[in-house]
């Protein structure tokens, strides 16, 4: 793997709900992108640096049913071995990305409710 991620996870059921009540799920990924970007903007202040590509090869995937944070390419391959370490190759872990998405969760959990809320009034069930 030539990058490393980190999903939130447990919007299906949402998904499926909006589509049965013939809503666009596209409000999901607003909020998805807006958690993913407190985790991106954190794990980029936290990246390892020796030629500031790996913190660079950071983005945040737009999708409706996961807020997925990645870093690394093909040409910036070592992504994963430095978040997670490998050990054969004497390379300690830096778990930036995890370590963003753990600090940062009563922010990212927050804009969550904010923004599934908008799209909970549209639908009528809250």
């Amino acid at each position: 793997m030539t990058s490393e991620h980190v999903r939130v996870e447990g919007l299906g059921a949402l998904v499926r709900e909006l589509k049965r009540a013939g809503e666009s799920i596209d409000d999901l990924k607003e909020a998805n992108q807006a958690a993913g970007r407190i985790v991106l903007d954190a794990a980029e202040a936290r990246v390892p640096r020796r030629t500031g590509r790996l913190a660079a090869s950071g983005r945040v995937n737009r999708a409706a049913k996961k807020a997925e944070v990645r870093f690394g390419s093909a040409r910036v391959p070592y992504a994963a071995p430095i978040h997670w370490g490998w050990a054969k190759r004497h390379i300690k872990p830096h778990p930036f990305v995890t370590d963003a998405a753990e600090a940062t969760q009563p922010a990212w959990l927050a804009e969550y409710e904010r923004e599934l809320q908008k799209v909970l009034n549209k639908v009528g069930g809250a």
